[in-house]
Formats: C-alpha cells, sequence, structure tokens
C-alpha cells in the first residue's frame, strides 16, 4: 500500500506549502538523529518525514502524487525528475540523506542562521556536522578567509589610473588601480591574501597640492589681481594630465567665479577654474588716489541684493 505523505506529515491534502514546511520543520525536529542518537526508530521515522517533505514541497511532485498516488514509474520519489543531489552523513553501511535545502532549514531551526548571523546554507551546515564522503575525507574545505588591509593612493593615481606596489607578507604585489576611484572604494585581489583567500584593500586617496576633487570634477583656484580681474585677462593653469592650457578670464570677475575646462575633470568630468582675487596689502599715496577716484566713478554697493542688507 502507498504511503499518505500527508498523514506522515499530519496535515490535510488540502494543506497550504506553509502548513506543509512548519508541520515538516516540527517534525524534523522531533525526530533528527542529531536529538536521537542511536535511536533507530527515529532515524526511520525522519527518514520518512523527510521522503514526504521532498514530495509535498514540491509542485510538480505534489500534483503527480495527488493525480497517481504515487511519483516516478516505481512509485517512489526518485524516478524522472525526482533524482537529484541529498545530503549524506554516517559511515558506510549506515548512510542516511537529506535534501540539501532542507538541511539548512534544520539548520536554521536548531541555530538560528547561518554561521555568520545570516541564512544557513551548505557550507554551514557542513562546518558544523563535519560531513564526510566514504573514504573519509571532507566533500569541501572550508573557504579561506578574506584578509583587509588599508592602502594610501596618490591623489593622481586615483584621478587618472595607474599601477601601485604593496608589500604583502614579504611579497610585493603591482595592483591595477582603475580610473576614477574614491576614498574608501574596495578592490578585491582573489587568491593574495595569506592563505589563499581574497585581500581585500580599502583605498585612502591622499591630498594633492593644488587640485581638489568634488566627485568627478576637479577645482583648481586661481589667484587673480586686481586688474585681471576687473579688466580680465589670460591665464595658463595646469590639468590633470600635466598639459597646460590658456584660459580667457572675463573683465569684471568675481572672486570665487568658477570657470569651466569640459572633460579635463575625472572620467568624462570638468576642470573648473575658481577665481580668487587678491588685492594689495599696501598702496602708495597715488594708487591710492587712483581707488578712491574709481570708487567715486564706478559707486557699488556689492551687499545691496543680500537678504540681511
Amino acid at each position: 500500500m502507498a504511503r499518505d505523505y500527508y498523514d506522515i506529515l499530519g496535515v490535510k491534502k488540502s494543506a497550504t506549502e506553509d502548513e506543509i514546511k512548519k508541520a515538516y520543520r516540527k517534525l524534523a525536529r522531533e525526530f533528527h538523529p542529531d536529538r536521537n542518537p542511536g535511536d533507530k526508530k527515529a532515524e526511520a521515522k525522519f527518514k520518512e518525514v523527510q521522503e514526504a517533505y521532498d514530495i509535498l514541497s514540491d509542485q510538480t511532485k505534489r500534483s503527480q502524487y495527488d493525480r497517481y498516488g504515487r511519483v516516478g514509474p516505481d512509485g517512489g520519489a526518485g524516478g524522472p525528475g525526482g533524482a537529484g543531489f541529498h545530503w549524506q552523513w554516517g559511515g558506510p553501511g549506515d548512510a542516511q540523506q537529506m535534501d540539501p535545502g532542507a538541511a539548512a532549514d534544520i539548520f536554521r531551526q536548531f541555530f538560528g542562521g547561518g554561521a555568520s548571523g545570516g541564512p544557513a546554507d551548505i557550507g554551514d551546515i557542513e562546518e558544523l556536522l563535519g560531513q564526510r564522503s566514504r573514504g573519509g575525507r571532507r566533500r569541501r574545505a572550508a573557504p579561506a578567509r578574506e584578509v583587509e588591509s588599508e592602502v594610501n593612493i596618490p591623489f593622481l593615481t586615483a584621478a587618472l589610473g595607474g599601477t601601485i606596489n604593496i608589500n604583502v607578507n614579504g611579497r610585493e604585489l603591482a595592483v591595477k588601480i582603475p580610473a576614477g576611484v574614491t576614498d574608501g572604494q574596495a578592490i578585491r585581489l582573489q587568491g593574495q591574501a595569506p592563505g589563499g583567500g581574497n585581500l581585500k584593500l580599502i583605498l585612502h586617496i591622499e591630498e594633492h597640492p593644488y587640485f581638489r576633487r568634488e566627485g568627478n570634477n576637479i577645482i583648481l583656484p586661481v589667484p587673480l589681481s586686481l586688474a585681471e580681474a576687473v579688466l580680465g585677462a589670460k591665464v595658463d593653469v595646469p590639468t590633470l594630465d600635466g598639459t597646460k592650457l590658456t584660459v580667457k578670464v572675463p573683465p569684471g570677475t568675481s572672486s570665487g567665479a568658477r570657470l569651466r575646462l569640459r572633460g579635463k575633470g575625472i572620467a568624462g568630468g570638468d576642470q573648473f577654474i575658481e577665481t580668487k582675487i587678491v588685492v594689495p596689502s599696501t598702496l602708495d599715496d597715488h594708487s591710492r588716489q587712483l581707488i578712491e577716484e574709481l570708487s567715486r566713478l564706478q559707486p557699488q554697493n556689492p551687499r545691496a541684493d543680500l537678504p540681511w542688507s
């Protein structure tokens, strides 16, 4: 007589997926071999519960079972479409099997999550139970741990890209830095940490003597004399790639104004010339008279439009 999988799990034939899973988890915890060491009846019941859940948790298998009372040509769960990887424990002649997804469910029920606090996975279960193959060797070694390190990189290397050399346990590695990396960004080097794990580099960008960065834009402060700001001027300025460009400063430029050099920033960004007017710290009598005359001829109140004026 065919087994009644619904009766094994203690649910009705109309049970929802959640109800089936809830019933399975309760029974799996109750009859799990780790909780009933040496109890053959509990072990047999656990296998029976596992088989029932394997069928009823799969919509295709459940539909076939509901229609024909069996799954596969021989009435078991191993027919066409039913074969797959199963988790195995125990030694030769005493091996039991469990679907890995179900094993992860049980792991979460016992321990509340994965080894790192997140969802359980196959690696967590292997590490916990120490699963071994029939030959006595582990199925899979635990992955090497990732090592994190901080490294300073020059401003221009971060902006334009390039290669830096770092020392890892006496080994010198050449690390390629992509153009446009930002401060705090991480780069992973596969298999370069001690023990074969990944090396995670946290990048810290050094300051530049005169450039500063705003996103992918570059800002260059440029001092102007009072005459250059009033009358206009042509000023030679540096760019990221080391070349110099001549920038035309229009007459009447105020301090703090920005002049754009399109495409001269980082990864398609722009470079901005930020003007800073430098006035004479001392004036002779004649110069003072000229400034006073200018003030009379061109009266000006730069604070007139401010909300607090």
